[in-house]
């Protein structure tokens, strides 16, 4: 988060924050444990229409943004939702969304950015890696797996990338396209739901989101995105967690003092307070570097990928140290932050393949 918020922004992030708080505490999470989709779509909707869908959208198109990049307020949203572990799928209907927006089609803005942005519909971005396309005519007959794709057994509408005579195309496929196979995967979050998607089917030129292609530079522009938007959950989630940890030690004695006057656990404090201080640093570097379109953007987006993680899951495990017994209990909360901590660090690339990334760049080499 930025330090300085326009009015508007402010407002956003308050009201944001309270919505949520009144809408989706740990125990409508805990409740949807068990509900194949994972979130309420009602409640969604209700978030949709304070603006956590249309951010990235331009208003011409329904969309509209409170300043002048709709990145930076989006984050705003992304951090409140890791805040308080709120079930939906907030990163890939905002990566289609943008996607359909600025390479889509009038059909395909007609068709589809309606209901993702009302909340009525949900889309999955199936990722960049790519399924397989041979041309038939006009058509494209594609087929491959999509593997951990989130929310992709709850979308509405899948957009795919495939390659073309070896070149990155994206499709936009309704979710009940004949010869789409989705097959929902078990995961460690509570509420966050991941599918593998088979697909074998023949489209039409209409799918074709952009042109035949060219669609690598876009699909970059997405994978900053969705990381960027996780890096700001992950980096709300761990700021709650050090404020609950640092009330408990307030609150606990031991001896007839409390536990936050312990030298050690000072320094322990301490040390989770500078990691995230350093992951909002990081993370706020990463959302200005995309939403400016800097030329360093996939830099710094593959570094916030490769500090947050780790430093993400070692301060969760610390606090629940910190909680001594009653912090490996399933009713404490802390648990669900792990979970969550640990899912965004596997997910969008690992901290490991974003470090290779990097390390590519530095070297020049490509492949």
């Amino acid at each position: 988060m930025e330090l300085q918020l326009s009015e508007e922004q402010d407002a956003f992030a308050s009201t944001t924050r309270r919505f949520l708080a009144a809408e989706c505490p740990t125990t409508a999470v805990r409740a949807l444990e068990h509900e194949a989709a994972g979130f309420d779509r009602a409640v969604w909707a209700q978030g949709a229409a304070l603006g956590g869908t249309s951010l990235l959208v331009p208003e011409s198109l329904g969309g509209g943004c409170f300043s002048e990049h709709g990145l930076s307020d989006l984050v705003l949203a992304a951090e409140e939702m890791g805040r308080v572990l709120a079930a939906g799928p907030l990163v890939p209907v905002n990566v289609v969304a943008e996607a359909i927006a600025h390479h889509g089609s009038e059909e395909q803005h007609q068709r589809v950015l309606p209901g993702l942005l009302d909340g009525s519909a949900v889309a999955a971005w199936c990722g960049p890696a790519p399924v397989r396309a041979t041309r038939d005519g006009e058509s494209l007959v594609l087929s491959g797996r999509c593997s951990t794709v989130e929310a992709g057994a709850q979308a509405d509408h899948l957009l795919v990338t495939a390659l073309v005579d070896d070149q990155p195309t994206q499709v936009l496929l309704p979710a009940d396209t004949p010869g789409v196979l989705v097959t929902p995967l078990d995961g460690l979050d509570l509420v966050r739901r991941f599918a593998d998607i088979d697909i074998s089917a023949t489209v039409g030129p209409e799918a074709v989101v952009g042109a035949v292609g060219d669609a690598g530079p876009a699909i970059e522009h997405q994978g900053h995105i969705a990381c960027v938007l996780q890096c700001a959950e992950t980096v709300g989630a761990m700021d709650r967690v050090f404020e609950m940890t640092l009330e408990y030690l307030g609150d606990r004695y031991s001896f007839g003092r409390p536990l936050s006057s312990y030298q050690a656990l000072k320094h322990r404090m301490a040390d989770d307070k500078m990691h995230l201080e350093s992951c909002h640093a990081i993370a706020t570097a990463a959302a200005r570097a995309v939403a400016q379109g800097s030329p360093d953007a996939d830099e710094v987006v593959n570094a916030a990928k490769v500090w947050i993680g780790p430093h993400a899951t070692e301060l969760v495990q610390d606090c629940i140290q910190l909680h001594g017994g009653i912090g490996v209990t399933w009713e404490h909360d802390l648990h669900l932050y792990l979970r969550r901590v640990t899912v965004n660090r596997a997910t969008y690339g690992t901290p490991e393949e974003h470090a290779e990334r990097i390390a590519r760049h530095l070297t020049g080499v490509t492949a």
